[in-house]
């Protein structure tokens, strides 16, 4: 990082329709044949049924035999699965129910990805400012995994619960990658720069791109709702602004797009 960047100060530590049926008294029906077989696999999971169709069933033998949750699967036709979630799931035969995950908090954020792949050149927490659309953040989630980002931080208020929706578009990832729920969104930014992290905020009207800034080696990549882009004071808590150089034609693109391309070039 350039040495003559502005010193700062260290702060105190301070949508889509669901499938119907996606809860039963506050537990969460995790579906697809991805996002089971690693619900399976996650300790930290509690599953209290598992409907799985014969193919459903074949396919995840070797989940059922590694699960460290001893969970007997209950034979399930295809219109018994959607009965509980309804036709617009995409469930591949393979449904489960169990609470949501204990929530995460900013100190549970590890130092490195728990995955054991290759060291990513940064250490990058993504921070979403009030995106709402669960498929979204399934999404962003699953880029976080792929690229080795440490969490996904958002606002408790303004943004879906764990569903299963965000469980099946992030692919397994949910179950890998840290979510931490803020309470207060700027002060977690706070919390982070605590921690040693920078924020930049990426942002369509920036003067540079995000391969041209100068950025340290612990990073926090903020990231608006589409249409309305960053908070004022979300804006305001970033140390940098950056911008991806997409061409004119296009005015934006879709914020899990925008995140994958952003920690790809961060961490690959």
């Amino acid at each position: 990082m350039s040495r003559n960047k502005p010193r700062r100060e260290a702060p105190q530590r301070p949508e889509k329709s669901e499938p119907r049926g996606r809860r039963s008294g506050g537990d969460v029906w995790i579906f697809g044949l991805h996002a089971v077989a690693a619900a399976l696999a996650n300790p930290e999971r509690r599953p209290k049924r598992l409907l799985l169709t014969q193919e459903a069933f074949e396919a995840l033998q070797g989940p059922l035999a590694d699960s460290p949750h001893p969970i007997q699967p209950s034979p399930a036709e295809r219109r018994d699965i959607e009965a509980v979630l309804g036709p617009s799931a995409v469930h591949q035969g393979a449904a489960m129910l169990c609470p949501p995950l204990p929530g995460a908090q900013i100190e549970d954020i590890p130092d490195s990805p728990a995955d054991g792949g290759p060291k990513p050149k940064r250490a990058v927490v993504v921070a979403l400012d009030q995106v709402t659309d669960p498929h979204n953040i399934g999404a962003v989630l699953r880029s976080a995994a792929a690229f080795g980002a440490l969490a996904v931080v958002m606002p408790d208020r303004h943004a879906p619960e764990e569903t299963g929706t965000i469980a099946k578009a992030a692919c397994g990832a949910l179950e890998t990658v840290p979510l931490v729920r803020a309470p207060n969104f700027a002060r977690a930014l706070d919390a982070l720069k605590a921690e040693g992290y920078w924020c930049v905020g990426l942002d369509g009207e920036a003067d540079k791109t995000l391969a041209a800034q100068d950025l340290p080696d612990k990073l926090v990549l903020v990231l608006g709702a589409e249409g309305a882009g960053l908070r004022r004071l979300s804006r305001e808590a970033c140390d940098f602004a950056a911008r991806l150089p997409i061409r004119p034609a296009m005015e934006s693109l879709n914020v899990s797009n925008a995140c994958a391309i952003a920690l790809y070039e961060l961490l690959a």
